[in-house]
């Protein structure tokens, strides 16, 4: 169980480098059914991506990771070069199952980067024994990003505190108990006496099936609202802060999160409540400078006009469903890494934060 009190992991691998798989939750059918997946290929690691059974950038990372470990154990050549040219070419294909969060490519960059390194006289049985170490050494270090970024977030939570926040952010979306959710965890044990007003998060509504199913299972005092009431409970006064997580962030502090976020800040800001990012260092993308250069996921026009089963539009009408905005810096008060809090957002001060220790994805 996790110190959240929420008994599920989103991901779990069994067996050995050159017979084990991936256990995937299957988020699309939470809240009311906990059924698990069995991935044993690098295929069904990319569909359980593609089609959000396991959603969230650092468990993207994580799933990713696994997913070429799959790959790897279809790879049969013995040169070192053949064996580097498939892995990262199935590497590049996973990274095309969502574009815009980076974890997924950072992750999969990381196993890249490590296979260059091996040498010739490797067995494809180390081979790929290293690239399980070393994925599971990507989940070890986000949970450990998670409980670092909650302290560092702690302090920042008023007693007492409404927190409004949107999409997942959670024990679902991570390998931990979550960026910003792992903040609102810490708050409640801490005593801070909060309350979680979670957005609904249209059209695939994380918020609602997920965040609030979630911290109900956890103990903590959650009230679930649709998207927009929003404005309407910070006009009353219910809100003290807003935290949510990232997809990816520019070298500026531009900041991609699921649809929606970008409003949330807007409100924020003319309301005079401090907005949060709570993101690992893994989601930045210091190689675009701003959040004009992210690639946004468009979806499937029938998540929007009949997501559950019940069609809610006409059939034929023209849909635009982005999957994901961007919130530009200087609506951000603060982001919130496992290496402190960026405050104010500025290029400068992101690159001090993150420091020599950041490595780019793919």
């Amino acid at each position: 169980m996790n110190e959240s009190g929420c008994a599920v992991a989103p991901l779990i691998w069994h067996g050995d480098a050159e017979n084990g798989w991936l256990e995937m939750l299957d988020q699309t059918q939470l809240p009311t059914k906990q059924v698990a997946i069995e991935c044993r290929t690098a295929g069904d690691v990319f569909e359980g991506i593609r089609m959000l059974r396991v959603r969230g950038a650092p468990a993207i990372g994580v799933a990713g990771a696994y997913g070429l470990i799959l790959a790897a154990q279809q790879i049969h050549s013995n040169s070192s070069r053949a064996f580097l040219g498939e892995l990262t070419r199935q590497a590049d294909w996973l990274n095309s199952s969502r574009p815009t969060a980076v974890n997924l490519s950072w992750g999969l960059g990381r196993l890249i980067r490590l296979a260059e390194k091996m040498p010739d006289s490797l067995s494809l049985t180390d081979r790929r024994s290293l690239l399980l170490e070393d994925a599971k050494a990507i989940a070890r270090e986000d949970k450990a990003m998670c409980t670092a970024m909650a302290q560092h977030g702690l302090d920042l939570i008023p007693p007492g505190a409404g927190i409004l926040t949107h999409c997942n952010t959670g024990v679902l979306a991570t390998a931990g108990e979550g960026t910003a959710l792992a903040v609102i965890y810490a708050a409640h044990r801490a005593g801070k006496n909060i309350r979680v007003y979670a957005d609904e998060t249209r059209p695939l509504l994380q918020g609602s099936r997920l965040t609030a199913w979630e911290l109900k299972k956890a103990g903590v005092p959650v009230t679930l609202i649709c998207d927009n009431m929003a404005a309407m409970v910070m006009r009353q006064g219910k809100i003290q802060a807003v935290l949510v997580g990232a997809d990816r962030i520019a070298a500026n502090g531009d900041t991609a999160n699921k649809i929606g976020t970008y409003t949330v800040a807007v409100l924020a800001r003319h309301h005079g409540i401090p907005f949060h990012v709570v993101a690992p260092t893994s989601s930045f993308d210091l190689g675009i400078e701003s959040g004009t250069q992210i690639p946004i996921e468009e979806r499937a026009a029938q998540e929007v006009i009949c997501g559950y089963g019940k069609p809610t539009a006409p059939e034929d009408v023209d849909v635009y469903n982005p999957a994901f905005d961007v919130t530009p810096g200087d609506l951000i008060t603060s982001i919130i890494t496992e290496n402190g809090i960026i405050r104010p957002v500025t290029k400068e001060i992101i690159e001090k934060t993150l420091g020599e220790s950041w490595k780019p994805g793919l």
